[in-house]
């Protein structure tokens, strides 16, 4: 996302395609976007840095805002699916998508109506997976029914960790994967935002109440724990973040995003940090009784996440 959206300008885009193709030098396999990076400019670059290799990724996109744009509002409508589904192949120059999310539950189309287009699109050769984003456990049951759920995908993170309660267990009766978005805190959690940084003005973290310069110096705690045992592990905080989703279970998968080799390089080396019984038992004692300043959007857009 960050390579077309929400962090500030984009970078160069011959860089990002080079880095890209860097990433899957060093063994990474899944890419997700979405229509609504950009919009559309991301999966462009996707399909053009991806495409010569296609038989070596596996990639994901999203569906379910008004003309990509989620200042718009939801739409999930049948034909609105199949028209994202055509144009995402066409900017992906794919000929399936791997797996195919619900960028957010649309209160307006029941789930089922959702679970059954894209049933279609399987059957017809133009999907290969379905996912759901930001779904409660109840809506993650019926879609389920009717279309078998692959993927979930949510914030989850040593400062988010709502899925715990009633999702995490549904997706480990039902055998859905987790798939972990913004497992580094928006960057909060790797040590390199603290109360003097200044995002650029087109960055989406000036609207988030969580990382208001009040609330970081608050939030600072999660990181001085991150630190204190990635100092005793020769590691990074961002790696401990990481290593410790790696570990919470097996169908866990994180994807943090980055723009820059080094961390991409520093995110990989998280899968070498060697996490024990102890330590997890230390971080979770000590995140527990933790509350994180501030929520992690604003409130109207917050009303549109486990539904």
């Amino acid at each position: 996302m960050g390579m077309s959206h929400a962090y500030g300008p984009p970078p160069d885009r011959k860089q990002m395609v080079a880095l890209l193709r860097t990433a899957i030098e060093r063994g990474i396999t899944l890419f997700d976007t979405a229509e609504a990076y950009g919009p559309f400019t991301n999966e462009e670059l996707l399909g053009e840095a991806l495409s010569p290799v296609r038989e070596k990724v596996i990639i994901a996109t999203k569906f379910g805002f008004k003309e990509a744009t989620p200042n718009l509002g939801l739409d999930s409508r049948p034909k609105r699916i199949k028209e994202v589904a055509d144009a995402a192949l066409m900017r992906l120059k794919i000929e399936a998508i791997d797996l195919f999310y619900q960028h957010r539950v649309d209160p307006e189309v029941p789930i089922e109506d959702v679970a059954g287009t894209v049933s279609e699109l399987i059957k017809a050769g133009k999907v290969r997976h379905f996912g759901l984003s930001e779904a409660g456990a109840a809506t993650i049951r019926r879609a389920h029914a009717v279309q078998p759920v692959t993927a979930l995908q949510s914030e989850y993170s040593l400062w988010w960790r709502r899925p715990e309660a009633t999702v995490m267990p549904t997706l480990k009766e039902l055998g859905i994967g987790f798939v972990c978005y913004s497992p580094l805190g928006k960057g909060f959690l790797t040590g390199a935002i603290d109360t003097n940084t200044v995002f650029d003005r087109a960055d989406s973290r000036n609207l988030i109440p969580r990382l208001t310069a009040q609330a970081r110096s608050a939030n600072q705690v999660f990181v001085d724990l991150l630190r204190q045992v990635a100092d005793r592990k020769s590691a990074t905080p961002a790696q401990i973040a990481l290593s410790w989703l790696l570990k919470r279970e097996e169908w866990i998968v994180p994807i943090p995003g980055t723009t820059k080799l080094s961390r991409l390089d520093e995110n990989l080396a998280a899968l070498e940090v060697e996490l024990t019984p102890a330590d997890l038992i230390e971080i979770n004692d000590a995140a527990s009784k933790m509350r994180p300043e501030g929520g992690r959007y604003p409130e109207h857009v917050e009303k549109t996440s486990e539904i």
